[in-house]
């Protein structure tokens, strides 16, 4: 377990591997334990890095705002701190919204970046992420946090086909606050990334399950549109958590696309 300091908070993190860096981002409600099998695997080839944004997981929770902006924030941080000058980003649902975001406001930070069933505009979000951004709504939801995990022990089959689904949700519930919970969610809901996505030039690779019941499983088509050189892989067998409901297509396509080489960078390799 390791962490470094802000000035806005403590980010905690985990490591493995040894090789290029490649930086893993958790979504709503998660943390880094969503990416453990994969570290595993991609560690025998690159240094892998997963870290908690502010108010999920071990990360620090006093802090007055956890909008998507306040995470690109944190990702440029973390990368300064521990001497990371590029990488590629991998982010998962909220994690690759940030993900993208970073790619367009540090550019010079991100070589590559994926993102798996990630919301590229906010109204592609399933209705009950909408109405967990009203406040009321999540006030009584946090408040009655025993009835919330039990509804999500119920519906649990129904995002995901890996049974330890329900036991790690239920492990990074207990670590959320209510202002974690609310804001992050009503941040991402307010998001629009499309009329941006042109100025992203790195390889880019959008991930999408077809069963995806939490975002919208078409959200692929904003990101070809926008990124026009978008690789795009669809699951479908695959919901929301594609690396826990497809673990092996999954990291077989993810490290595909991390080995492969622009071809600028080919022909300067080839001298």
């Amino acid at each position: 377990m390791s962490s470094i300091t802000t000035d806005q908070g403590i980010v905690h993190y985990e490591v493995y591997g040894r090789g290029r860096p490649v930086i893993l981002l958790h979504g709503w409600l998660g943390s880094w334990g969503l990416w453990q099998e994969t570290m595993a695997y991609l560690g025998r080839y690159y240094r892998t890095y997963a870290l908690d944004f502010w108010g999920f997981g071990e990360s620090g929770k006093k802090r007055e705002t956890y909008a998507v902006h306040d995470f690109v924030s944190l990702v440029d941080q973390f990368m300064e701190h521990l001497g990371i000058a590029e990488a590629p980003l991998v982010g998962h649902s909220m994690g690759g919204t940030v993900s993208l975001s970073v790619a367009l406001k540090y550019p010079e930070r991100v070589s590559k970046v994926v993102v798996i069933g990630s919301p590229i505009i906010g109204s592609s979000l399933a209705w009950p992420l909408k109405l967990a951004g009203n406040r009321g709504i999540a006030f009584l939801l946090f408040n009655a946090m025993w009835a919330f995990r039990l509804g999500m022990r119920v519906a649990s089959p129904f995002i995901s086909h890996d049974p330890r689904f329900p036991q790690m949700m239920d492990r990074d519930l207990t670590k959320t606050t209510l202002e974690s919970f609310l804001l992050s969610i009503a941040s991402l809901r307010r998001t629009d990334l499309s009329p941006m996505l042109s100025d992203i030039q790195i390889p880019s690779m959008g991930m999408f399950g077809d069963l995806d019941n939490i975002v919208s499983p078409q959200q692929w088509q904003p990101m070809l549109e926008g990124i026009p050189a978008a690789r795009i892989e669809r699951f479908n067998e695959a919901g929301h958590f594609i690396m826990l409901d497809d673990p092996e297509n999954f990291m077989q396509k993810l490290k595909s696309f991390l080995d492969d080489e622009p071809a600028e960078e080919k022909t300067k390799n080839a001298y």
